[in-house]
């Protein structure tokens, strides 16, 4: 092997499948800029501060992934991460009872779950677009919500999830800074998902169904119940991410996460995750919520404005999906003239 082709080689491998390695580097070398610029940006306070913001992003960035791995766009998790976990807290407080914080995230994730189950059900069954059920639920879900549930702001949590709230698993109190310690359930739900993906079957079964649904069919892979499966899993893993946000805000507030849906889809398109379907990983997806909240983070401490900070993300969101584009068009004209080539 020449000196280039193993370069070629290493580069390779430090890129990864997902492009996570040049993630990695952005991410650094945002560091690095932002700490010449900002000397407190490079702290202990800020490094939690942008682990505590990515925590929520984080939890509903896996479920988005598992949706573009699929071969479909969801943009309904938002209102079933909201609807599942002030549902929970409104019920909770309306029985005067606390059913403890594992009930709590039982009783979430079935909710989530049955939302899940309604698009999962829509979308495999007659095989609409998922897009387009998606966005007409996520406005059903929240009609439901603040018609028929509540529309009022919750204050008073159950004692479970307000102890929880104030709950870190490290505390600087001279700098005040602190990491919560919902970043352990969440470090193991990532964990977790990324293992399902790599050594099930059913993870499989996800990456051929976004790569080519009949040919995944014909693999023998049950695609409508996959399916099916896949869209209660991602509805329970939204209510996580809303039970998250509950208690981390200290307050239930039915208006909240909706509007956040830019900031996850671009964090899992800019971690590598193919629009097209079929491709995707959970490390590059949580580099990608590093990278969107290091950039919101940073254009907070320079003073622009927040209309501006979704700009940026917008254009990330652009620039993500038109290098996949070009990527694509480039590797179908290799296909093609290696088909002409042959014949």
């Amino acid at each position: 092997m020449t000196i280039g082709n193993r370069i070629k080689t290493l580069s390779a491998r430090f890129a990864g499948s997902n492009n996570e390695g040049v993630l990695a580097i952005i991410i650094v070398v945002l560091v690095i800029v932002m700490s010449l610029l900002s000397p407190s940006f490079f702290t202990v306070h800020t490094l939690f501060s942008i682990a505590r913001s990515a925590l929520v992003p984080a939890v509903l960035a896996i479920a988005v992934l598992l949706v573009i791995i699929s071969g479909g766009i969801d943009v309904s998790f938002a209102a079933i991460a909201i609807f599942a976990a002030y549902t929970t807290v409104h019920f909770a407080q309306q029985g005067q009872f606390d059913p403890g914080i594992i009930g709590i995230l039982i009783i979430s994730c079935l909710i989530g779950g049955l939302l899940g189950l309604v698009n999962g059900a829509v979308i495999a069954r007659f095989r609409l677009p998922t897009l387009i059920v998606t966005l007409a639920t996520q406005g059903i879900f929240r009609g439901i919500l603040l018609v028929y549930i509540g529309s009022r702001y919750i204050a008073q949590l159950p004692d479970s999830m307000a102890g929880l709230s104030t709950a870190n698993l490290i505390a600087i109190e001279g700098s005040r800074s602190y990491l919560p310690l919902l970043i352990v359930p969440v470090a193991v739900l990532v964990l977790l998902v990324a293992w399902m993906l790599r050594r099930t079957m059913f993870g499989r079964g996800i990456y051929a169904i976004g790569g080519d649904t009949e040919a995944a069919r014909r693999a023998g892979f049950p695609v409508v119940r996959f399916q099916i499966i896949l869209y209660v899993m991602v509805g329970a893993i939204a209510a996580i991410g809303g039970l998250i946000h509950v208690i981390l805000n200290r307050n239930a507030n039915p208006q909240d996460i909706v509007g956040t849906e830019l900031d996850v889809i671009a964090a899992v398109v800019l971690g590598g995750a193919s629009i097209f379907g079929g491709r995707g990983s959970v490390l590059g997806t949580v580099l990608g919520v590093v990278l969107v909240q290091l950039i919101n983070n940073s254009l907070l401490l320079m003073g622009v404005p927040t209309a501006w900070q979704r700009a940026a993300v917008g254009l990330l969101l652009v620039v993500g999906v038109g290098i996949q584009a070009i990527s694509a068009r480039r590797a179908s004209r290799r296909t093609f003239v290696l088909d002409t080539v042959e014949a």
